[in-house]
């Protein structure tokens, strides 16, 4: 099964618009289709986010909401607490995804994020877009 690291904002994306492009993201791990890889630093940026009032507001998000995609998290996911740490990223606050894909033996890093794209491979891991790894998905369930 792929080891996926899924970042905060394509995991927010899918979310707040189950029926766009990304929602399949979410979707594919209720399924059990990869397993999602987490850190405690991760998960409170997730908390963080869907927190933020004008988030909640604009999107109508609920506590209910919140704990519904935790509870998936944790469901389909595996808790990893990174020992190396890393300092490569143009934004220091997504050096964590680095660190919990190389400590979680991720197959892929799934982000929409130029600061995270621009180190792609990054220790021979590859970081890729959400169409890109929904079509890895696809390809795995066919094969």
């Amino acid at each position: 099964m792929m080891r996926a690291v899924v970042d905060v904002n394509v995991l927010v994306r899918a979310m707040i618009r189950p029926q766009g492009t990304v929602g399949p993201v979410l979707d594919r791990l209720r399924d059990g289709d990869y397993l999602f890889l987490y850190s405690d630093p991760v998960l409170a940026e997730l908390v963080d986010v869907l927190g933020r009032p004008r988030i909640r507001e604009k999107y109508g998000i609920a506590d209910e909401d919140v704990e519904a995609i935790l509870a998936l998290l944790l469901l389909r996911g595996e808790s990893v607490a990174p020992a190396r740490r890393f300092v490569v990223c143009r934004d220091p606050k997504d050096d964590k995804f680095l660190e919990l894909a190389v400590a979680g033996q991720a197959d892929v890093i799934v982000t929409g994020d130029e600061d995270l794209i621009v180190l792609h491979p990054f220790e021979a891991i590859p970081i890729i877009g959400p169409a890109a790894f929904l079509a890895r998905l696809a390809d795995q369930t066919h094969t």
